[in-house]
């Protein structure tokens, strides 16, 4: 990142507005399709059991060149990167929403997917060159990054709600083109134009090897419920994805310029961490989709009032990490992750209790809005913990590290709990008491999950040491929990 340029203070808030814009579009496009699936079932022919790859061809291709994307923004640059990103995803999105077939709409969803790649590890290195000189407005920009994908979620089951009521399925895809114009229009005059942070060559053949491997492995988990456990079928996929994966791994070991460079993960705190966004993401994302098969196929809503239902919940998460999550981490440090972790896996749990004569009222409303503060108390300690531990010329390989930590738990999460839920009930389409059976399945199970979470921040978490000469400045004259703030 040698040679760049920072924008003046009064515009790097503006600079930070369009980065938020760029988490709050990558959650929308996750969030946004929500609602619309059942409709999109319809009208393309999915099969229950295949109807997350709307979700998974976005994610897994995400999760798979996140690294690749973190890569090229060290390479050549985050501001280049950032647009060329915006740019795919505007192709994707007019794919997307143009698909007359199961095999067209994943082509496009997995190039938004392509473009949401580019963006977000980009995205949170230019969040770097604009403020981490400066600990404490650091903190606060990770706070207001780390609200706009709530926010995101927000405006996806809201906006998707109205979308797929009112007009119809594909313009929630092609509602991305205006705001991806507009910030492509913005990003010259706000960002740090930066030049490529180093030379080197970029490792393709790792990001097709680990992006095909976390494919497969979703594949083979999603397919298990229809063809069997122990089929062959099964079997030798997931065989063909441990070996993509641990040709990966050789490749990345064997390189002298790899896509990850594996010896990172000894910096402490960061593996511990992004192990934390990979559990969070499996946990979280499989509560928010079967939540909103619930509401629609159980409780009979349409897309709108669906959309509508999860607006608390998400409202919430924006205020925690706002209000209650810097604060937090300034008084416990990463350790707070482990209960918010425990909160969240308190409102999975919860929800697991969903009736199939229930009503949103008692059923999801009091669970979600526990669950809610448990991601808004894990969410920011662990993105903030696992960007900061890194070096400054490697933040763009953090941040695609911590991504694909947050994305690809998402993708095996999401995979994972379909194959439960399929198995307890959930593919007997209007059958509400299958349904909720196999409903409540995946909520339980991603409550196990949250709990392995918490155990795993609170064994493999240190706080920062304090160096002797701040602890001596402290002593004279700042409270340890402001030292603490302006580590974080």
């Amino acid at each position: 990142m040698s040679g760049r340029t920072t924008p003046p203070t009064t515009r790097r808030w503006l600079g930070l507005a369009v980065i938020a814009a760029a988490q709050f579009m990558v959650i929308m496009d996750t969030s946004i399709i929500g609602v619309a699936l059942p409709e999109m079932q319809v009208d393309l022919g999915f099969s229950q059991e295949n109807l997350s790859w709307v979700f998974n061809a976005y994610v897994v291709t995400l999760g798979g060149l996140l690294l690749l994307g973190g890569r090229l923004s060290d390479l050549f640059g985050a501001r280049r990167v950032f647009s060329t990103g915006w740019a795919l995803l505007i192709v994707g999105s007019v794919v997307a929403g143009m698909a007359d077939t199961v095999s067209v709409e994943l082509v496009g969803r997995a190039v938004q997917g392509g473009g949401a790649a580019l963006i977000a590890p980009s995205a949170l290195t230019l969040l770097m060159m604009l403020f981490g000189s400066d600990p404490r407005e650091l903190t606060k920009a990770l706070a207001l990054y780390g609200a706009a994908a709530p926010a995101g979620g927000t405006a996806g089951v809201f906006l998707g709600g109205v979308i797929t009521e009112y007009v119809s399925w594909p313009w929630v895809f092609y509602i991305n083109v205006p705001i991806a114009v507009a910030v492509l229009a913005a990003v010259p005059a706000v960002m740090p134009a930066g030049g490529a942070g180093r030379r080197g060559g970029v490792d393709v053949f790792g990001a097709l090897t680990v992006t095909g491997g976390l494919a497969a492995a979703v594949f083979a988990i999603v397919q298990a419920p229809e063809v069997g456990w122990d089929a062959g079928q099964t079997w030798l996929v997931l065989a063909v994805a441990a070996v993509l994966l641990v040709v990966f791994v050789a490749i990345q070991n064997a390189r002298r310029e790899p896509l990850m460079r594996l010896g990172i993960f000894k910096t402490p705190n960061l593996a511990a961490a992004n192990l934390t966004q990979l559990l969070l993401g499996a946990a979280w994302i499989p509560m928010w989709f079967f939540l909103n098969l619930y509401l629609q196929q159980v409780l009979g809503y349409s897309a709108f009032p669906s959309g509508a239902a999860l607006l608390p919940m998400t409202v919430l998460i924006m205020i925690g990490m706002i209000a209650l999550a810097p604060t937090a981490i300034g008084r416990f440090g990463p350790k707070v992750i482990v209960t918010g972790l425990l909160v969240l896996a308190a409102g999975m749990g919860w929800l697991s209790l969903v009736r199939p004569e229930g009503s949103f009222w008692v059923d999801v409303l009091p669970a979600s809005l526990v669950a809610a503060l448990g991601m808004s108390l894990a969410f920011i300690p662990s993105l903030g913990t696992a960007i900061s531990s890194a070096r400054p010329e490697e933040g763009g390989l953090a941040a695609g590290i911590v991504n694909t930590s947050y994305q690809v738990g998402s993708a095996l999460g999401l995979a994972a709990m379909t194959a439960l839920a399929a198995a307890q009930g959930a593919d007997q389409l209007g059958e509400p008491t299958a349904l909720t059976e196999g409903f409540s399945a995946a909520f339980l199970g991603a409550a196990v999950i949250a709990v392995v979470g918490a155990v795993a921040a609170a064994v493999l978490l240190r706080r920062p040491p304090t160096p002797p000469s701040e602890t001596a400045a402290g002593e004279k004259a700042a409270p340890d929990s402001a030292k603490q703030q302006n580590r974080v």
